[in-house]
Formats: C-alpha cells, sequence, structure tokens
C-alpha cells in the first residue's frame, strides 16, 4: 500500500525532516547521500584532473592489444586540437565523429572538448541520407570518418565540410596523422559551464531524432553522480578493466564507459564491432572486471554454451542498461557466472543519460531486487505523474518518470517547442519512461509511454509479454508490437525466435500467454522470424515491425 503523504519521500529515518518539505508532491531522491560536485569547469579538465597521478597508467587498450596510457591520450587530443584549430574550428562549432570504437574517437572527443567547440556523434552504419540530415541539423564543419563511409557524405552548398579520414584519405580527404601534426600552440579558450560540449541525436519520447545539448556541468554533473564521493554509486576502482563493446557514438558507452572510466583512472578495452568468441578471447585475457551491457549482450553470456569455454572469473561487475532487462535473464546470468554483481540501470540521452542506477554497484553495496533499476542517482530528484492529470503519485503507483537536476539536457537544438514539450516549467524532465517507486525506494519500469497499446481502453504493456514469452524455453528472442485493429482500436502481436528451430506453434504460443495475463494482453498474433531487428545498443525497432504488419 501507498505511504500516507507524511511518509512520501523515503523509508530512509534521517530523510524525516527533509521528507516533511514534500508532504504532498511525493519527489523521490537518493538512498545515498547528496555530494559536493565541482561543475563549474570544463569537461576535460574533470576527467583529466587526475592526469597527475595516472599519467604512465594505461587508459586505452585497442583488441589488438596495442595500449595508449593517459599520458597518450591527452598529448594526441591537444595535437588533433591543434590541427582542428588551424582547420579553423572555434568555440561552439560542431564537429561530426563517424567513427565505430577506436583510439581516434577518443581523441577527437577530447579535442573539440580543449577548443570548446562540440561533438556530434553518428553511427558510421548510418545510411547516406540519415548521416546528412544530422550534418544539416548539427551544422558540423568537419567529419572525422573511414574512408569506405566518405561516399556517403554529400557536399552541399549550404552544407560544406572538411572530412578527415582515419586511414589513407581519398580525393579531397585529409589525412588524421596529418591534421595531428600540424605545428602551433593550443589556444586558451573560456569555456562556460553551461556550453554545449555533446550533441548527440535522440528521438526523445516522440517524433524524428534532435540534437541533444548536453553541456560541460550536465556531463560531468552526471558523471560524479555515479562515481564520486565515498559509497559511488558506479564503484569502478583504478585497477578494473571495463569492457567497451558498446558503441561510443551512443551516449550510454559514450559516459558511462568512457568518461566514468578516465575519470576514475582504470583501463578501457575497446573492441570496434562485438563478436562473441572474439570478446570472451578479449575478457580471459585482459582479465575484464566490469562490462556495460545490454540486455541482447546479457541474454548471451546467460544461454550462449561458448561461455563455458572461457575463464571469466575477473568479471565482478554488470551492469545492463538501454532496455529492461527479463528475470528470467538476469537469474540465468547468476547461475552461469556467480561472482558477477548483474543489475539495470536507467538513463535516456535527455537526461544526461543516467537516471537511476542498482545500489549493487555501490561501494558499499545494498541489496537490489530483480528487474529493479535501483534508486535515483544523488543530487538530484524524481518524481512519478499521472499521466492524465499531471499529479505527483505516491509509492507503487504507476505513471511517467521525471527527473529534475543539473545533469539533463539544456534542450533540443534550435527547437523550442519540443523542449518545452520535454523540460516543464519547473525543470522536469519527462523521460516517457512509465514506472513505479516501491516502499524501499526502489525504480521499476512498466513500459515507454509511446509504446503502450491501447486495446479498447485499456493500457498493454509490450515489455511485460516480452518478459513472459522470453521465459519460455522454447523461445530464444521476442517482440511485441500493436496492430490496428476496428473494434478494440489495437491489438498485441508477437514477434517470435525460435529456440534451435524449436517446433513450438502459434497456438502454443497464445496459450502460454493467455494463462499468464488478463484477458486484453492476450496475444492476438504470432509471427515467427529468423531475428529481432534492433539497435546498436539493443533496443528493439519495432517501426520496423510494425511496418511488416501494414504491408
Amino acid at each position: 500500500m501507498p505511504p500516507s503523504s507524511e511518509t512520501t519521500y523515503s523509508i530512509d529515518a534521517q530523510k524525516t525532516n527533509f521528507n516533511q518539505t514534500y508532504q504532498t508532491t511525493h519527489i523521490f531522491r537518493s538512498k545515498l547521500p547528496d555530494i559536493p560536485i565541482n561543475n563549474t569547469i570544463p569537461l576535460h579538465t574533470y576527467c583529466f584532473q587526475k592526469l597527475p597521478q595516472v599519467f604512465h597508467r594505461p587508459c586505452l587498450i585497442t583488441g589488438d592489444g596495442k595500449t595508449y596510457t593517459y599520458g597518450d591520450i591527452h598529448r594526441a587530443s591537444r595535437s588533433f586540437a591543434v590541427g582542428l584549430f588551424n582547420l579553423g574550428i572555434r568555440k561552439g562549432d560542431v564537429i561530426m565523429i563517424l567513427l565505430p570504437n577506436s583510439p581516434e574517437f577518443v581523441f577527437s572527443f577530447w579535442a573539440a572538448s580543449m577548443l570548446g567547440a562540440v561533438s556530434t556523434t553518428a553511427n558510421p552504419s548510418y545510411t547516406s541520407v540519415e548521416i546528412t540530415k544530422q550534418l544539416k541539423a548539427s551544422k558540423a564543419k568537419i567529419v572525422i570518418t573511414r574512408s569506405m563511409h566518405v561516399h556517403k557524405l554529400k557536399q552541399e552548398q549550404e552544407n560544406s565540410f572538411i572530412v578527415i579520414t582515419v586511414d589513407n584519405p581519398p580525393e579531397k580527404c585529409m589525412s588524421y596523422s596529418v591534421v595531428s601534426s600540424m605545428e602551433g600552440k593550443l589556444p586558451e579558450v573560456d569555456i562556460d559551464p553551461d556550453d554545449m560540449v555533446a550533441l548527440p541525436f535522440s528521438s526523445g519520447t516522440t517524433g524524428l531524432p534532435k540534437g541533444v545539448v548536453l553541456t560541460h556541468r550536465s556531463l560531468i554533473t552526471n558523471v560524479a553522480q555515479q562515481v564520486e564521493g565515498e559509497n559511488p554509486n558506479l564503484h569502478l576502482k583504478e585497477e578494473d578493466v571495463v569492457l567497451c563493446v558498446l558503441p561510443l557514438f551512443h551516449i550510454y558507452a559514450l559516459h558511462s564507459v568512457m568518461l566514468c572510466s578516465m575519470r576514475v583512472g582504470c583501463r578501457v578495452l575497446l573492441m570496434e564491432k562485438f563478436e562473441m568468441r572474439v570478446m570472451l578471447e578479449l575478457v580471459e585475457k585482459h582479465r575484464v572486471s566490469v562490462l556495460m551491457a545490454v540486455p541482447a549482450l546479457v541474454a548471451a553470456l546467460s544461454k550462449n554454451p561458448a561461455v563455458e569455454e572461457y575463464d571469466l572469473r575477473s568479471m565482478r561487475m554488470v551492469m545492463s542498461g538501454g532496455a529492461p532487462l527479463a528475470e528470467n535473464i538476469e537469474e540465468a546470468f547468476h547461475s552461469r557466472l556467480p561472482q558477477a554483481i548483474l543489475r539495470q540501470a536507467l538513463g535516456m540521452t535527455e537526461s544526461g543519460p543516467v537516471i537511476s542506477m542498482s545500489l549493487s554497484f555501490a561501494k558499499n553495496p545494498m541489496t537490489t531486487k530483480l528487474r529493479s533499476c535501483g534508486t535515483v542517482i544523488r543530487n538530484a530528484e524524481l518524481k512519478i505523474i499521472d499521466l492524465l492529470t499531471g499529479s505527483s503519485l505516491p509509492y507503487n503507483t504507476s505513471g511517467e518518470i521525471c527527473i529534475r537536476g543539473q545533469q539533463i539536457m539544456k534542450g533540443y537544438l534550435n527547437d523550442e517547442r519540443a523542449t518545452a514539450e520535454a523540460i516543464d516549467e519547473e525543470g522536469w524532465l519527462h523521460t516517457g519512461d512509465i514506472g513505479y517507486v516501491d516502499d524501499d525506494d526502489e525504480i521499476f519500469i512498466v513500459d515507454r509511454l509511446k509504446e503502450l497499446i491501447k486495446f479498447k481502453g485499456f493500457q498493454v504493456a509490450p515489455a511485460e509479454l516480452e518478459g513472459i514469452l522470453m521465459s519460455h524455453p522454447s523461445i530464444k528472442d521476442a517482440a511485441v508490437v500493436p496492430q490496428k485493429d476496428d473494434v478494440a482500436g489495437e491489438v498485441p502481436v508477437a514477434f517470435v525466435v525460435r529456440s534451435s528451430n524449436d517446433p513450438i506453434t502459434e497456438d502454443a504460443v497464445k496459450e502460454f500467454i493467455a494463462k499468464q495475463v488478463v484477458f486484453y494482453k492476450r496475444l492476438h498474433r504470432i509471427i515467427f522470424i529468423d531475428a529481432i531487428p534492433k539497435s546498436s545498443i539493443g533496443k528493439i525497432l519495432r517501426k520496423e515491425l510494425k511496418a511488416t504488419l501494414s504491408n
């Protein structure tokens, strides 16, 4: 049962006085105490603040074994910054990093920060149309990429830019090594903490991709919320080896792997692309201790028989994010790798990005439940609001999750309307995630607001049905999407991947679900496919699946 309005804030007794201020607003905070955060300096200054102590320590390790120390990274970044300055890049200018995980990605990001410039990161697998849209929206003056992607870059009169390739440059392109070797002095730049430093693109809760303005202050705040303080939420150690298999062009890896690791001083093992056996070999060889993952990767570690062939005892922590993690996958993972903590975090690009995290990752860990996304990060506020009235809700009541703090985005680039729709007048970012906070201040996700299926006025959460489907031993993967229906409005339809060509039938799947859910959540159709289409960080590409239903 929800607590009374006199105890709406936390079960922690030390917060009683603070709670009284919020007797009717139901604002939730972390179980961990707030910490002082120095977020008035540039991002590169903050992340390299421990450079004298870690100068000779390994920072980046590539898949082929090449190692860069912290000193190497700082030196290479400064050199490239000088080159960018010689090419005309100034404070506020935007560069596009169109690269897979690589040392040059890291150097380019820090070089831009040192100049007070901005990095917009893009997936090298994007089509020419997708890249062109981001180039036009961001007004990038330089694109750093590989020669194999140059053909996707369309130069137009109103969209002119310099192309730098990290390998042999095609005609009219510049060489990364030549730019890095340009002579000159790195200029002193007056950087305001609220200046933009990163411009990832996100569709947010609705609509087409938009540029998310992340500042030096917002990114520093969110890094500190995770790794600073006496009992850090994300307890990384200098001796940790953090595997970076997720793409750095996505905010998850850029922030929680690169920025957090470099602030702490641990090593980052870069993988350009995911290959199961290659990853397992690298984990064993380099004694990887920390992995930032997505549910698909956790499922692979839980089910793939190849895992049994490698020594993975060095792994002590696996954080899953990007999408909800099914409870049966968590249980299977713990059975196979019992020494490793596996828990979830919640985030989105617009929130800077981390919203909540399991306290099992803390230096002094606290018990966290299965399926929980942990508690809201420190130095931030969270509330759950009613979808119809907008009023804040108490414990154990589902609604839209809203987050407030200095870590959230400044807004959407050149889009005041979309910004106003996302961030209200009181500074609350409306995430579009539907969830609730239980009596232990732990956050549970029900679904995404824009993904809820409306069946005759009832709301059906695809994630709930997907979790049930994934618990069936004959189902390897699943996705649920809405299909238009003249009577119900929408009905849930499932795309299912069989385990090892298991002959499970459509009727058997429907019956399996029907026994476990109320009538309006029953599946109306099962479509068997070879693989569920997913993004680079494991999010189900529901638009692609829904498009097949209309064909």
